[in-house]
């Protein structure tokens, strides 16, 4: 407690009034009635204790008539009142269990219900009020203060307890701060109910018409494509001025430079009626084509052969000369001008993995353009001679698996500048045994042959010029059957000397029984290899040949002789 304060408690307006002490008369005031007495000084407390008040006084109230427990008092007396503690009261001390305390709460006052604002529904406190609206307690009175207290008996009423003053003005808008009280007797419209029955009614039928449109457009899009027609993106024309054309050394620019060079050729003729497709390609502007020996070769007795050329032309074409042996041709043609005749290349510069382009006629397909790679060169080949009467051809070949179908044959092997650097020649199927046929059979299955164009040119150049091809001898008889490593000299069904007297052989030295295994530092193994050696020099030139006689191993150095070839 604060030193400071009164040792006399201070009244309260809240206090009920005190009665008087036993044996002391309450002053009457003008009106004849007693009033109450003035609180006495607390006893002196003694040590170890502390002060308290007096005990308040109870009454019933003067309608009752009674104090105490229920006495009447009689007239002129003042009643006793409440037995006194033994001790002083405490004006700070807590009040007994049950018993009311200065901290009572006041009788609730009634107010006037205040106005909402404009746009706020009033609302009944037994309804739940709406949604942003705060929600304002009921206020329960309290037991104590339920009952006013009543005055002593000849005193002055009591005064009523001071009504709370509010904060705020009576009507308006509630303070943001806490609710506004509302009184329960006030009449408050009841809320509008929200109509959500025919929303969600509506809401459903919508989602559903929604719904079942989507779906249609959905079905009709995913089956058509689209709602509209189908118009399919593309690239305009490219103009074919020669300014937008494929670079030279693309496989579009060598067909282009290539192709208006390139023929197909259709032969008839003989008893038999036979007919023969190829390909082949202009040598020089006099009009002369070169072409295979296999593809002209029903051309006998001076029928003639049906050229067309890429651009659509045809003409009639006469055979100048043909070597079996070689498998070549040469054909001629009169009256075409505008012929634009293919570059001749170098194929002993041809190397392994070379891009090349093969274009021909395969099954008749005119202007078809196939590409692909060297794939050996210098490959011994050997092709024909099956039919009775045929010779065979053989060939130094270069190998590629640029695709090669019966009807390529005689057409050019051009590398990646347009020069020819082989003739098409042989395929070897996949059904097909060691020997190779001319251009017949099945498709390509990537194992294509080439004549080299070097051999190719002489050839040509002697047909054109002399109606024949000349063929590279050494003047020895080779013997097929031979099965060891090597070339072995000499033929024991022949009856004949393996070695031609005063021959290139003989004039080296060889003798019959000599195995040859080299020839110019390439091995040889077998007697069509070495005839394919032999085959892919010109007649004059010199040949140096590796010879194994009784177990000793010596070089020979031969000069090639000529030998007419066959029509």
């Amino acid at each position: 407690m604060d030193e400071g304060k009164a040792a006399r408690p201070r009244p309260q307006w809240w206090s009920r009034p005190r009665g008087a002490s036993a044996g002391q008369p309450a002053p009457a005031d003008d009106t004849g009635q007693g009033t109450a007495p003035s609180p006495a000084p607390p006893a002196a407390a003694g040590p170890g204790t502390e002060p308290r008040d007096a005990v308040p006084e109870t009454s019933q109230g003067p309608a009752s008539g009674r104090t105490g427990a229920g006495r009447v008092p009689e007239p002129g007396t003042v009643p006793p009142g409440p037995p006194k503690p033994l001790h002083g009261e405490d004006p700070y001390a807590t009040p007994p269990y049950g018993g009311p305390g200065p901290w009572a709460p006041a009788p609730l006052v009634q107010l006037p219900s205040a106005t909402p604002p404009h746009g706020v529904q009033a609302y009944s406190p037994a309804t739940t009020p709406p949604y942003g609206v705060p929600t304002v307690p009921r206020q329960t009175p309290h037991p104590a203060s339920a009952q006013a207290p009543a005055a002593a008996p000849g005193g002055p009423a009591p005064a009523p307890a001071p009504a709370p003053v509010p904060s705020g003005p009576a009507h308006g808008p509630a303070p943001s701060s806490g609710p506004v009280p509302v009184s329960p007797s006030a009449p408050v419209p009841a809320p509008r109910r929200r109509r959500r029955g025919g929303a969600v009614v509506g809401a459903l039928a919508l989602a559903l018409v929604a719904g079942g449109t989507g779906g249609l457009i959905g079905a009709y899009v995913e089956r058509n494509g689209n709602v509209s027609d189908v118009e399919l993106p593309q690239a305009p024309e490219e103009r074919r001025d020669g300014k937008s054309d494929r670079a030279p050394g693309t496989i579009a620019g060598i067909a282009r430079q290539a192709l208006p060079g390139v023929v197909t050729l259709h032969t008839r003729g003989g008893d038999r009626e036979e007919r023969g497709t190829g390909t082949g390609f202009v040598l020089d502007r006099r009009g002369h084509i070169l072409t295979n020996e296999h593809v002209v070769d029903s051309a006998r007795n001076g029928d003639t052969v049906q050229v067309r050329f890429h651009g659509g032309q045809s003409a009639r074409g006469e055979v100048v000369g043909k070597d079996s042996g070689y498998d070549l041709a040469v054909v001629k043609v009169s009256g075409i001008s505008g012929l634009k005749p293919l570059p001749l290349g170098n194929s002993d510069s041809v190397r392994v993995g070379d891009p090349v382009v093969a274009i021909g006629s395969p099954f008749d397909l005119d202007g078809t353009v196939t590409t692909g790679i060297i794939s050996a060169t210098r490959r011994p080949i050997t092709a024909g001679g099956a039919e009775s009467g045929s010779e065979t051809s053989y060939v130094d070949a270069l190998q590629t698996d640029a695709p090669i179908n019966p009807g390529n044959s005689g057409g050019p092997l051009v590398d990646t500048k347009g020069r020819v650097v082989g003739i098409n020649s042989a395929l070897k199927p996949a059904d097909a045994g060691s020997r190779i046929p001319e251009g017949t059979g099945g498709g390509s299955i990537g194992l294509g042959f080439a004549i080299p164009v070097n051999q190719a040119r002489r050839v040509a150049e002697e047909l054109i010029n002399d109606g024949r091809a000349t063929h590279p001898v050494i003047g020895i008889t080779v013997d097929m059957e031979y099965e060891g490593d090597g070339a072995r000299i000499g033929d024991p069904d022949s009856g004949e000397k393996a070695v031609t007297r005063d021959g290139p052989a003989d004039k080296a030295g060889l003798k019959e029984g000599d195995v040859v295994t080299e020839a110019d530092g390439t091995p040889v193994h077998g007697g069509e290899e070495l005839i394919v050696r032999i085959r892919s020099h010109r007649p004059g030139d010199k040949l140096a040949l590796t010879v194994r006689r009784d177990g000793d191993t010596r070089e020979v150095k031969v000069t090639l002789g000529s030998a007419g070839g066959g029509n």
